[in-house]
């Protein structure tokens, strides 16, 4: 009499026969459950276990290697996306731009700031309260008929922001990154609420010549080929002094030292369990100091 066959299945699917193993629990699994390993195949489980215990690869900055500039791609989104606002409502750019201290007049128009402003003219800008200036004038641009630049304002930022951002995203990680942009952008307006409180300026400038200088200190660290990013700083420098007749240089000045202080931060971190601590321990020290001076500053004009 021949002995009776065994017949093995997968043990999440009982139906299914099955005579592979898993190589590392050594249950029965069909092919449905069979995932590649570097030997043999391996059930679900054990798979996703796996994948937990394998260190996540890291950039030269700590960040998370990333295949696409998803925040780069976003960040340009919300400038055009602001950009058609604008088209569409005029007033967005007198509600949302930079302006430390400003006057509406009863007729409703917008006028510079003078001592002894008669009761009929109410203040505005970050001095009355509106603090979200300091970062939503960096996604706002000039309308097409407005000033020197018009259209090109925003093409020339976008362009910039595509070319530098990529390159900067793909070194830092996401998260890093935005910190990074954020943060310049606000060191830009502080700067500009600090020097120049009765202009008002609008554009993502400050937060792109953060990035610029987060190239450079990048480049430095890694000892990159230093010909081409100095003369990349180069022409970033001389635009700064253009920009001095034409645009707000405060807030490319204030982007960009901004942008050098957090990027030496994440760049000469020690490379240990303390590096993101440190890191962002100097991001919140930056925020702190930004906040001050502007509360200060506030503080100041509104004696």
């Amino acid at each position: 009499m021949e002995p009776e066959s065994t017949v093995t299945t997968c043990y999440r699917h009982p139906a299914v026969e099955s005579h592979v193993r898993c190589t590392r629990c050594d249950r029965y699994i069909c092919p449905d459950c069979m995932r590649e390993a570097s030997v043999g195949h391996q059930c679900v489980e054990c798979a996703r276990e796996g994948a937990r215990s394998v260190r996540q690869a890291r950039t030269a900055f700590g960040g998370r290697i990333t295949t696409a500039p998803v925040v780069t791609y976003v960040l340009i989104g919300l400038n055009v996306l602001a950009y058609l606002a604008e088209l569409v409502r005029p007033s967005v750019v007198d509600r949302f731009e930079m302006l430390g201290r400003g006057l509406i007049g009863p007729d409703g128009g917008h006028y510079v700031w003078v001592a002894g402003y008669p009761s009929a003219y109410h203040a505005e800008g970050v001095v009355d309260g509106e603090w979200y200036r300091l970062l939503t004038g960096a996604f706002l641009h000039l309308p097409p008929t407005g000033g020197t630049f018009g259209i090109l304002h925003i093409v020339m930022n976008m362009v910039s922001l595509w070319n530098i951002g990529r390159v900067v995203e793909s070194q830092l990680g996401r998260i890093r990154y935005v910190t990074l942009y954020l943060l310049s952008a606000l060191g830009g307006s502080v700067l500009v609420l600090l020097i120049a409180p009765d202009t008002p300026t609008l554009g993502a400038s400050g937060a792109i010549f953060g990035l610029g200088a987060a190239y450079y200190v990048m480049a430095r660290r890694l000892g990159a080929d230093m010909s081409q990013v100095n003369r990349f700083m180069a022409g970033l420098l001389l635009w700064l002094l253009v920009s001095a007749g034409l645009t707000s240089w405060q807030g490319h000045l204030g982007g960009l030292l901004a942008g050098a202080v957090v990027t030496v931060a994440y760049a000469y971190a020690p490379r240990d369990q303390r590096r993101a601590l440190v890191q962002a321990g100097a991001c919140v020290a930056l925020l702190a100091l930004l906040v001050i001076l502007a509360m200060a500053k506030v503080a100041e004009l509104t004696v």
